[in-house]
């Protein structure tokens, strides 16, 4: 989807229309920007930059804090339009998926007519545009989905991959962020044509476990299915402060209601958990995370104050201020059944993914 959250609020809310909106975080504290309008990107804005740098980019930007059930609710309705076409979608998030059409018969199983069907029914069914792009894999696919946004439409044949991947600057490599692209830069690797010159040895010298990926990808192969049964591997919630906190008891206490707020996510998942992992940013930005696997289910009974201050043994609090915290929950179950492990045949043909 297109700057979905602030989509979405330009849809509900005309007298946004045409305005620099900024989703997030009020700029006078410590907030961040989730996402904005491209009005707003025009300015250089970009998602999980601070909100106090987005005010000072564009002082006349509107900011509104997000609304995640009008979100919800135009994602339900898009996803919707996707099981029209196919069973087989994966969610990334509320507004980005994967789909596998090449099981569907509908439009004689054209991928690029499909695409164009399910953009229409978006519109039609949200108000909202959406950019799609297809190709053989979820690599090319997801590249060009973020070409020629917004309300884009890219088609990468298997003819054109290979040669599509050597002339991609790598910075623009779907996985590769600022520090591994600079590591590449660093080793002379500027294209996928750079990166495909490199041994499988020399990439896993440098990138370890990595390596492979960064092989396969360059030649333009990846293998990964579209999964629409995802094992979520868990949930988690923060929150940062308008003013650091550095009292041991202050901390104790807004951790526990942090794991009363990811509790409740499990619930509504119906998934058990059994490992707490608390998550600490200090006022100067320096993170760290403690973690702790517990026997049984973990319950706020489990969870007590006393286990709490075990985990932050061997930290900096109550010495140093805090400007954030946050729990997250793994090792998860599901509550209501067992979904046995599938293996995936590695040599299944290439599948027609948007």
């Amino acid at each position: 989807m297109d700057a979905f959250f602030a989509a979405v609020e330009q849809r509900d809310f005309p007298h946004y229309r045409n305005k620099p909106l900024i989703v997030g975080g009020n700029p006078s504290s410590r907030g961040v920007v989730a996402t904005c309008s491209y009005e707003a990107r025009q300015y250089g804005i970009h998602s999980a930059m601070s909100s106090a740098l987005a005010y000072r980019l564009c002082p006349q930007a509107v900011f509104v804090k997000p609304r995640f059930a009008a979100y919800q609710e135009a994602s339900m309705h898009i996803r919707e339009v996707f099981a029209d076409y196919t069973e087989v979608f994966e969610p990334l998030s509320l507004d980005e998926a994967y789909l596998d059409v090449s099981g569907t018969d509908k439009l004689q199983g054209s991928a690029l007519r499909i695409a164009k069907a399910i953009k229409a029914a978006i519109r039609e069914k949200t108000q909202l545009t959406a950019s799609a792009g297809i190709s053989y894999n979820k690599f090319l696919a997801k590249i060009a989905s973020d070409m020629g946004k917004p309300d884009g439409l890219y088609l990468i044949t298997p003819e054109q991959g290979a040669a599509f991947v050597e002339q991609l600057p790598i910075n623009k490599f779907h996985g590769v962020g600022k520090v591994t692209a600079a590591k590449m830069q660093a080793l002379g690797i500027y294209t996928g044509k750079d990166l495909k010159q490199q041994p499988l040895s020399a990439l896993q010298q440098h990138f370890g476990k990595s390596a492979l990926h960064y092989y396969h990808i360059s030649r333009g192969v990846d293998n990964r299915q579209v999964n629409n049964h995802r094992i979520r591997k868990s949930v988690g919630v923060e929150t940062t402060f308008a003013t650091d906190i550095k009292a041991r008891d202050d901390i104790i206490r807004n951790l526990q209601t942090l794991l009363q707020q990811a509790l409740r996510k499990s619930a509504e998942n119906q998934l058990n958990a059994q490992t707490v992992t608390v998550k600490i940013k200090y006022h100067n930005f320096v993170q760290i995370t403690r973690s702790r696997t517990l026997p049984d289910t973990i319950s706020t009974a489990s969870v007590t104050p006393a286990l709490l201050d075990d985990l932050l043994k061997n930290t900096e609090i109550g010495v140093r201020e805090v400007r954030l915290l946050g729990i997250t929950l793994s090792s998860l179950n599901d509550k209501t059944a067992y979904t046995p492990i599938r293996q995936l045949d590695v040599f299944s043909e290439f599948q027609a993914i948007i």
